[in-house]
Parts: C-alpha cells; sequence; structure tokens
C-alpha cells in the first residue's frame, strides 16, 4: 500500500475518510473488509482533485505503477462526501490506444477490440474534451473516429495512459467546480465549498472469453421498498450497459419472459445474492451494486444507496430499524422531511408521458389533473357531476375558498410560495402552481393564453404538478399516495422521541378528522372566517355587515350563533379533549363582500336593496391598506358584538361536549395585538360571556384567552401583553410581512432576483428569517416567560411546517407549533429529527 500526499491505495486498513475521499471510496473500502471482489482502487482526496481544477496534477506515473496487469485500463468515478451530491459521470477504459487495440483484437478478436476503441475514442472526446457527438456519428472504425477528434483538436489522439488520465481527472474537477454542478448539489443540501474525491480503478474486463459481462443488481423495489431482487445482466459488456440496452439484457432472477442469470451462473447468482445480505448488514443500507463477470469470476466494482422513490424511502428505513441493523433514531434521521411530504400526496407516474405547457411555482405538493374552470361556481358544478377540475385564476382571494374546496388543484397567474392561493391549498391539501411563467388568465372570455400564443378554454384538460411547477397538456397519469405500515411506524417513533408538540392549522371538522388520523397534538389554529365562506352563512354575514342599527346587527349575528355553535361543537367532539385554540375573526368584514357586480347584483336582490345602495356601501368599506386597516382586535373592540357571539358559540359548544362526557377547555386567541389594552378590552367582554353561559347553563368550566403576536410591537411588548394572556402564538405570516414591510402575495414578483442577488439568503416566507423575525420571536417568548413563568409559546404560522423553524421553535424553548393538516406528519418527523440532532449537540 502507498499513501501519499495526492491519493492513497484502497485497502482495508488505509486512513480512507468520507470527509476527506468522499462517500464512494470510503465505500469500496467496506466492501474490501467484507473480503468482496473489489478491483485495485486508488483514492484521491478532496484537496487534489481541487488543486488538479487549479492545474496542479499528481504523481501519475507513480499512481500508475501501482497497478497491476497487463494491458493495463483504468476507470474514474467521483466520490462526494454524500452520493446524494451527485458528480461527473464515470470515465471506463483509460488506457485503450493503438497498442492495447491491437492486444485485444489478438486475445478477444478484431471485432470486440474494435467496438471498445471506438467506443473509448467516442466517449474521450465528448465528455473529456467536451468535444460535439455529431462529426463522430459517421465513424464506424476506431481508424476513423481518431480521425475526427485529430481533425477537430488539430492534435494527435493520447496514446499515453498518463496522458488519458491527466485529461480525465482534469475535466471531472474542473465539472465539479462549475456552476450548474454547484446549484445541483446545493439544491440536494450540499455546502457551497463540497468537494469531490475521485476513485481510480483497474477495470474487470467484462467482455473477454467464455462467460463474461456485466450487471447491476438491486435487492428492493424502487417505488415500493419491497424485498425482491431487480435489475439486469449483459454478456460482453462493461459499466452500466445492461441497463442501457435492455434489449439484450437479460433478467437476473428466473422469469417467464427470458432467461437470466440465475440459470445460466447459479453459483455467481447465489454469489451475488449474498453480497446483497453482507451489504445490507454490514453498510446498513439497502444498496445498488455493479458488478462485472470475468470468464465466470465475479467482481464488484460499486456499491451505492440503492434509488428509490419516497414510499420506498420510509419502507426501507423501518425495515432496516424493525430488523434490528439500525436503531429507531437512525430510521429516523434517514427520511427527510421533504420526502416524507412527497409521500402524503399524488404524484406525477414516473413512467407517464408529459408535454409541459408552462412552469411556475410549486406552492403545495401534489399532483392533480381536471378540466380548467374559472370561478368557485363552476368548479362546485364539476364536483356536483363528479368531474375533477383545476381551478384557474389570476390570483385568489376569500371569495375563492369555496372553488378551491371543490376543486382538485389550483392555478394562478400571480403569486409565490405564500400567496393566499398557496397558504390555503397547503391547508386543504390541494396541488397549486402559483405565478406561472407567461401565462395570462382573462376571466372575461374564460381563457388562458400560454406564453407561445396557445389558448386553452374552459373545459380544457390539464394537469398540475405543485411538487415541480409544471403545468401539463391533458391528463397525465398519477400514483396515489400510500400510507402503509412503515410511515405508521416512523410518526410512532417520531412521537417517542420528539420534545416539541405538533398541532394542526384545522378550521372544519374534515381538517380536523385529517389531522386526527396523523396523531396531532391538538389544534393550535381554528381560523373561524374560513366558517362563513359557506354559500348560506355567507349571506347571513352579508346581512350582519349591512345592518344599519345594532338591533339587525344582534338579529343577524343570532342566526350565525348556532352554526358556529355546531362547528365548534364538532371539532371539540372530534378532538376528544385534546387542545383546541379558536382564533376570533380577523379579517376585515370588506372581504366578505363581493367584489365584481354579479356578486353585488345577487347580494342586492337577497338583501332587497338596490345595487347603487349595495355598490356604494362595498365602496366605502374598502381600505387603503387593508392588512394594516380594521381587522383582528380592532374589529372585535368596534364591533364587540361579532366576538361576544363567537364566544358564546365556543362556550355553548364546551358545555354541550361536556355533557357527553368530553372534557375540553377551549383557548381563544385573540388576533393583531398590539398593545395590552386592547387584551383587557376583549378578555372583560369574553369573560363576562362565559359566565353568563355558566349561569345560564348552572354548569363550570374554564378557557384560556390568549394571543396572536404578528406584529413587531406584540413582540417587543409580550412581556406586558403575557400578564393577561394564557399563550403567546406567534403568527409568522403577518409578522414576517409587518417585519419586511412585504407583501407576501406581492413578494414573488421579486423575490427570486433577491434571493440570487444575495439580498435574502431564502425566501423569508418559506424559510423563517431566524435573524430578524427570529430575534422577535426570541425577546417575546424571553420576555413573555419573564413576565409569566408558564405561559406557553407556539409558532401557528405557515412556518410551523419547515424543518428549520421547527429545530429554532425547539431551541427557543417554545411549546409547539402548529401547520396545515397535510403537514402534520413533516412537522413531527423533523421536530423528532430536531430532538435526536439537539440531544447529540449537548452530548458532543
Amino acid at each position: 500500500m502507498l499513501d501519499t500526499p495526492g491519493f492513497v491505495e484502497v485497502t482495508p486498513k488505509a486512513d480512507v475518510r468520507t470527509d476527506r475521499h468522499g462517500n464512494r471510496a470510503k465505500c469500496l473500502q467496506r466492501l474490501m473488509r467484507m473480503e468482496l471482489p473489489v478491483p485495485q482502487t486508488v483514492a484521491m482526496p478532496f484537496q487534489t482533485v481541487r488543486d488538479i481544477a487549479d492545474g496542479r496534477m499528481p504523481d501519475l506515473a507513480t499512481m500508475i505503477g501501482l497497478f497491476d496487469g497487463t494491458p493495463l485500463l483504468l476507470s474514474v468515478r467521483s466520490s462526494s462526501e454524500t452520493s446524494d451530491w451527485g458528480g461527473p459521470g464515470a470515465v471506463l477504459n483509460i488506457g485503450l490506444n493503438d497498442a492495447t487495440h491491437a492486444w485485444f483484437a489478438q486475445t478477444l478478436g478484431q471485432g470486440v477490440a474494435d467496438k471498445l476503441y471506438l467506443r473509448f475514442i467516442r466517449s474521450f472526446a465528448t465528455e473529456v474534451m467536451r468535444l460535439d457527438e455529431e462529426p463522430f456519428d459517421a465513424a464506424t472504425t476506431p481508424a476513423e473516429a481518431r480521425a475526427v477528434y485529430e481533425a477537430e483538436m488539430e492534435e494527435a489522439f493520447p496514446q499515453e495512459t498518463a496522458d488519458q488520465l491527466a485529461a480525465v481527472l482534469r475535466s471531472m474537477a474542473r465539472a465539479w467546480e462549475g456552476t450548474s454542478a454547484r446549484l445541483l448539489r446545493q439544491a440536494q443540501g450540499a455546502p457551497s465549498d463540497a468537494g469531490l474525491g475521485l476513485v481510480v480503478q483497474k477495470m474487470a474486463n467484462g467482455m473477454g472469453p467464455g462467460q463474461s459481462g456485466s450487471g447491476v443488481i438491486q435487492f428492493i423495489d424502487p417505488a415500493t421498498g419491497e424485498p425482491v431482487v431487480t435489475g439486469r445482466y449483459l454478456g460482453q459488456a462493461m459499466g452500466r450497459d445492461a441497463l442501457r440496452d435492455r434489449d439484450r439484457a437479460i433478467y437476473l432472477t428466473r422469469d417467464v419472459r427470458g432467461p437470466s442469470l440465475e440459470e445460466l451462473l447459479p453459483e455467481l447468482y447465489r454469489e451475488l445474492i449474498e453480497v446483497g445480505h453482507l451489504c445490507r448488514r454490514h453498510l446498513r443500507e439497502e444498496m445498488q451494486i455493479e458488478f462485472t463477470v470475468d470468464q465466470g469470476r465475479l467482481a464488484i466494482l460499486d456499491a451505492v444507496r440503492c434509488p428509490r422513490e419516497a414510499r420506498a424511502s420510509v419502507a426501507v428505513a423501518a425495515a432496516l430499524a424493525r430488523d434490528g441493523i439500525i436503531s429507531r433514531a437512525d430510521a429516523l434521521l434517514r427520511v427527510s422531511p421533504a420526502v416524507l411530504g412527497r409521500l402524503l400526496h399524488r404524484q406525477i407516474d414516473p413512467g407517464a408521458k408529459r408535454k409541459v405547457l408552462a412552469r411556475g411555482i410549486a406552492a403545495s405538493p401534489g399532483a392533480a389533473a381536471g378540466r380548467i374552470v374559472f370561478d368557485s361556481a363552476a368548479a362546485q358544478a364539476n364536483l356536483a357531476r363528479d368531474e375533477p377540475c383545476i381551478l384557474v385564476r389570476r390570483e385568489t382571494t376569500p371569495d375563492d375558498v369555496r372553488g378551491m374546496h371543490a376543486a382538485d388543484g389550483v392555478l394562478t397567474e400571480r403569486g409565490g410560495t405564500t400567496s393566499h392561493a398557496a397558504v390555503i391549498a397547503r391547508g386543504l391539501g390541494l396541488p397549486c402552481v402559483a405565478g406561472a411563467t407567461g401565462l395570462k388568465v382573462s376571466h372575461r372570455t374564460r381563457c388562458v393564453t400560454l406564453a407561445d400564443g396557445t389558448v386553452l378554454k374552459e373545459g380544457d384538460e390539464i394537469t398540475i404538478d405543485g411538487s415541480s411547477g409544471e403545468v401539463m397538456a391533458g391528463r397525465v397519469a398519477t400514483t396515489e399516495p400510500t400510507l402503509d405500515g412503515a410511515f405508521g411506524d416512523l410518526m410512532a417513533w417520531s412521537d417517542d422521541v420528539r420534545d416539541i408538540g405538533v398541532r394542526a392549522n384545522a378550521d372544519t371538522v374534515a381538517d380536523a378528522t385529517l389531522a386526527r388520523t396523523f396523531g396531532v397534538d391538538g389544534i393550535g389554529l381554528c381560523r373561524t372566517e374560513h366558517m362563513f365562506f359557506e354559500s348560506g352563512r355567507l349571506t347571513v354575514m352579508r346581512e350582519m355587515i349591512f345592518a344599519e342599527t345594532p338591533a339587525d346587527r344582534a338579529a343577524a349575528l343570532e342566526r350565525l350563533l348556532p352554526m358556529q355553535r355546531d362547528d365548534f361543537t364538532g371539532l371539540f367532539d372530534l378532538m376528544s379533549g385534546l387542545p383546541v385554540c379558536i382564533r376570533l375573526l380577523d379579517p376585515p368584514l370588506h372581504e366578505f363582500l363581493p367584489s365584481e357586480t354579479e356578486g353585488m347584483r345577487a347580494l342586492a336582490e337577497a338583501l332587497n336593496r338596490p345595487l347603487s345602495e349595495v355598490r356604494s356601501r362595498i365602496e366605502s368599506m374598502q381600505e387603503y391598506n387593508p392588512m394594516l386597516g380594521m381587522r383582528g382586535v380592532r374589529l372585535g373592540i368596534a364591533v364587540p358584538e361579532i366576538y361576544e357571539m363567537q364566544a358564546r358559540a365556543i362556550f355553548e359548544a364546551a358545555v354541550a361536549v361536556r355533557a357527553k362526557g368530553v372534557e375540553v377547555t377551549p383557548e381563544i386567541m385573540i388576533p393583531l395585538v398590539t398593545a395590552r389594552r386592547e387584551v383587557e378590552l376583549v378578555k372583560r367582554r369574553i369573560d363576562a360571556v362565559a359566565a353568563a353561559v355558566q349561569q345560564e347553563h348552572r354548569t363550570d368550566f374554564s378557557y384560556r384567552l390568549g394571543v396572536m403576536v404578528e406584529t413587531p410591537r406584540a413582540a417587543l411588548r409580550a412581556g406586558e401583553i403575557a400578564e393577561t394572556a394564557a399563550f403567546l402564538s406567534f403568527g409568522t405570516n403577518d409578522l414576517t410581512q409587518m417585519t419586511y414591510g412585504l407583501s407576501r402575495d406581492d413578494a414573488g414578483h421579486f423575490m427570486s432576483a433577491y434571493v440570487n442577488e444575495g439580498v435574502y439568503p431564502e425566501d423569508p416566507f418559506t424559510t423563517l428569517d431566524v435573524d430578524g423575525v427570529g430575534e422577535l420571536l426570541l425577546l417575546g417568548a424571553a420576555r413573555g416567560r419573564a413576565a409569566r413563568p408558564g405561559v406557553t409559546l407556539a409558532l401557528c404560522g405557515e412556518h410551523g411546517g419547515n424543518p428549520e423553524s421547527i429545530a429554532f421553535c425547539r431551541l427557543a424553548g417554545f411549546d409547539y407549533v402548529s401547520c396545515s393538516p397535510f403537514r402534520v406528519p413533516v412537522a413531527k418527523l423533523a421536530a423528532a429529527q430536531a430532538t435526536l440532532l439537539g440531544k447529540a449537540g449537548k452530548t458532543e
């Protein structure tokens, strides 16, 4: 064994480290320690590859001298620290030249030798020297290909192994440093300065006499994770030819469709099965193995983590833990929250053909196909006919929530990941593509014009993929989510580990039912405004808004009371004693009023008033900046009857379920608080309602009153606010908007430019801004706890389902986070991972 500063020969005892030489180099060493037949290998560390990219080549003569054999052929493969970070593709048969070509012609035959040399010249020219492929298409012999190379390069084809190897190493090192490669690996979570190792390996000849060839084998179904042997073998081949030439490749196991390796070489097949078992036990992973057969002798060239889809990732991690190969903690850490998120939604079938019409922002995961509709009425009509539909809007408003409930997916011309459409879609579990580039939506003509001028009309079928942001023509095949036993195991193990609660943002019994199936800790945010948008209730709500006198307003609220009471009774009953946090009405009243003439006319008919009066009243209620206008607690103070009605509905619902034996302590949350006095005013009225209900029903109950901290001032004054509040729930959607002075609905127009220019490291509406908004959370939490040590701290914005935000909240001492029902499993896994990593950090 030779160990130099520039490279090390890989042996069972060599100093090979993943953080220095990469994952592949370390894996090959482990295979050697298992006494598997691995060809002679040399590993080059990250620093050597950086030196090569800068023009400093190691001692290649010494390296080549380590290898034995005549003729000597080498391969080079990339070895990044983590296999998911990728790297340049393998280059095979380095060392092929005129002399070795002649030797192979004598030993293997002219045809085989020509095929090898021609293939190497083409790959060296196009993959290493970056020449165009087209000039080589007509070359059918090595001499012709060499002539093309020499004409393009104006120099002879290199004959020395060292020259060929140097060119390959230089090409791969520089490719790793390229912008595209860097962005691709950063998308997989790699740091910007991630290093690349390279392994140089002696070629095992799969094109020799007798039983020779190459293949790839894996031991699980990549879609489901179920144990099954799959792969291909191709005689007189090398590398991954068996996967590329499926017409000639044969099966590995016995198959009625054709011959198999198990039949042709049964002993070698059994040897491969044993290799799989050994890898699973010793490498603690399901591996995909690349092998070569040289005259009946097996050589293991490479072993990589078996490619797998979301369902298989969960199944494999759970199976390894159940079999005692890894711990449950390891299983939890092996499944990324993003992978688990994909498992919860319908996905585009990987094998389906697709025609992409447009691309937008992947705003809510999952795939959906259906007919285009442009408004809520059409969506509900399609639902009544049981016809899937995609709601297409320029941008959505609260008026569209009914249509979103009825639709299978949402596509918008404007907006981003935190636009109204995106937030509501994630809460409903609907796929959503927002801000589609080049899309022009006309609600008047009821058509969509694409960037290339193509026009789609209402009723045309499209497919959207909210995981990739693609909009596709027609119906593209999808696969259904499968939440099997492995998923259940992962959730149960997460619950055993995590030390921060996970609640759901749930506004309806359907939302709460879904949350319960995922084992949620309670409801952290029930947005009561969503309960008023159903058609029957919306009319009564509008009557209340248009009421001229307190008596008329009280009459309308009296009609809304039993509706709200039934809503809350259903939630309390379903949650069976788990905490339910109900936010009092938040949006300004004008959001419940129509904005288009058709809606105004319908409202005028319902109220029996002139259209002009209705239009004038609606216009008078418009605000210059509704987000900062009369909404939230300001509405509750200016029109106190609304909050009083909601409080009565909550308390009467609590009494009703307590009569059935369900213990419940309602949590009432006041939105948009900025001062303690606001809380005092609302609390006084709610306390009065509670006393009245207790007296009327001759019963006793308790409730908890808290605030939603979504203004910077509330965070800064959290100490005095906490004196009258049992909990502080940080609403990071509005808190981020107000801290930045940004509208989340409009930020999509320029946010990508800001992130690309480094103004912000990430979109603050997607990833919590720990430096700015995070500091407000820390200040608010510290001041709240100082004033009231027992105050409950929570985060209930969209960041509640973000793994980084959950880790931050855990470190900040928060009691729970709350997110949409479909993100509960992701949040539970992320919370468990944060707990495990946090405890591991403390013990180091």
